[in-house]
């Protein structure tokens, strides 16, 4: 089978959402002939490349959402049996330099975040990648008391690295949003603004959204 194009509409892309849900990983990858990792240890990321490939998305890694034209983003999302989700949800890149001027209006948090497509997976850890099933997406906007909070969080820590206090920085910041490590290993560094202003090597960052975010996120949209 072809490699999907990107959807022309909204409408165009919930037809294929609607289309995959139900259906395993293992089942969606044989359908497209999309290699599939027999555990993802190495290969964490590739259920979301699988429903990226699917759906049509066409960012890649660029700072933009992954449906540019329509300006949505993809979250897959890992639940357990109770519908609860199982892992932080990764956003983007953190900034470690070049500050000045940025605001969570012109940042790239904003605009991934600004309108998201969710889509559930049922991935607990005794089901075999290839066998988790695919929920019913849906989509997603903040409101403003989410928007509010995001901004918080995101304004709260980015004014720390500005002051060159970036090591302070743990995942216990944060009320809905998260900065970690995001790096293979721990040689992987970049350079960040040091305490006396001066640019230090330090691990690359990335913001996570925290799960009792997205939990709430699911609840409001799968209550009856």
């Amino acid at each position: 089978m072809n490699k999907p194009q990107p959807p022309e509409s909204i409408t165009h892309l919930m037809q294929r959402v609607d289309a995959i849900a139900g259906l395993t990983l293992g089942e969606l990858a044989q359908q497209y002939q999309f290699k599939s990792p027999e555990h993802l240890l190495r290969e964490k990321g590739w259920p979301g490349q699988l429903l990226e490939y699917v759906l049509g998305a066409s960012a890649g890694s660029k700072p933009v959402p992954d449906f540019e034209h329509l300006g949505i983003e993809l979250k897959s999302l890992p639940i357990d049996y109770q519908g609860r989700p199982l892992e932080t949800t990764y956003v983007s890149v953190v900034p470690l330099t070049g500050l000045t001027g940025a605001t969570w209006e012109n940042s790239t948090v904003r605009k991934k975040l600004n309108h998201v497509l969710w889509l559930p997976v049922l991935a607990e850890r005794d089901i075999q990648p290839v066998n988790r099933t695919i929920g019913h997406g849906f989509l997603w906007q903040p409101t403003e008391q989410q928007n509010a909070l995001l901004k918080r969080d995101w304004e709260e820590q980015i004014e720390l690295i500005a002051l060159g206090r970036v090591e302070e920085i743990s995942g216990h910041l944060g009320q809905v949003m998260q900065i970690r490590p995001k790096a293979a290993n721990s040689r992987v560094t970049t350079d960040a603004i040091g305490p006396n202003g001066k640019l230090i090597k330090t691990l690359p960052r990335g913001f996570y959204l925290k799960t009792n975010f997205t939990q709430d996120i699911l609840y409001n949209q799968f209550k009856a």
